[in-house]
């Protein structure tokens, strides 16, 4: 039997990368899986990559849009009848160019990245705890970054969005640990994923693949796999015990002082 055999799970950003992983895993362990993401294209690719006899659908949604969050809610509880799981995934860099310092920063940025990454988590916690009050149990996983606990993994709006993730796993947890509810985040270091494309096809293009996390304790980039890993741990009942935390999950990246010239 799989760790999630009879359970629903609702996995945002599945259309590509950590998502995909998520989604993926999730299916094979036995879950039944509701997909949504803004990329029609990559929720197909990643339900012709599912499991034979996976139970799924998957729907187009803007998380940062609360009403488009409801009906995805509704289909799957219609779908469903409960929802066991919610893997907050989705997420945006930046809708400009670069890290620019902050004096340079455009409000609408900020606007666009918050009301993804942390106005979306929050929208959809918002709308599934209920649903999770009513079984009392249940288990969310946030996806922040380590972008959220240090400079220099992310320009200033999205490593403040992922900050405010974090603390928004945290006071989550509190309000509703005692519905039976564990919320808790990982912080993923550099990863190939979707979002991270033009930083690695920028390496490859200038000979610089070999730097890619070349800055983390174990020398390397990450998989979504690797990701999706501790996604699934802290869903399952093997993190029944843990709640409000947040698990970086970056080669080491946060263990040491990471300043340019230290590692080689």
């Amino acid at each position: 039997m799989g760790r999630f055999d009879g359970r629903a799970a609702i996995v945002t950003g599945a259309g590509s990368g950590i998502g995909r992983a998520t989604a993926l895993r999730l299916a094979r362990e036995g879950a039944q899986v509701i997909m949504a993401d803004t990329s029609e294209l990559g929720l197909v690719e990643t339900g012709n990559l599912m499991p034979e006899g996976a139970e799924y659908l998957f729907r187009l949604v803007d998380v940062a849009d609360e009403a488009q969050v409801k009906k995805l809610v509704s289909d799957a509880m219609d779908a469903f009848g409960k929802i066991d799981v919610l893997c907050n995934i989705a997420g945006i860099a930046s809708t400009g160019k670069g890290h620019p310092p902050v004096i340079e920063n455009e409000r609408d940025e900020w606007d666009t990245v918050l009301a993804v990454n942390l106005i979306g988590t929050m929208l959809l916690i918002k709308h599934v705890a209920p649903h999770m009050q009513a079984c009392m149990c249940g288990s969310i996983v946030n996806t922040a970054s380590v972008a959220g606990i240090r400079s220099g993994a992310g320009g200033n709006a999205y490593s403040a969005s992922k900050a405010g993730v974090i603390n928004l796993t945290m006071t989550a947890a509190c309000d509703l640990g005692v519905h039976n509810i564990r919320v808790n985040a990982v912080c993923p270091g550099l990863v190939e994923t979707g979002m991270t494309k033009a930083v690695f096809d920028y390496a490859r293009t200038h000979e610089k693949a070999h730097k890619l996390g070349a800055r983390c304790e174990l020398r390397r980039y990450g998989d979504p796999e690797e990701i999706a890993a501790a996604i699934l741990f802290f869903a399952s009942d093997d993190a029944s015990y843990i709640t409000g935390q947040a698990l970086p999950v970056d080669g080491g990246n946060t263990a040491s002082l990471n300043l340019p010239g230290m590692k080689v």
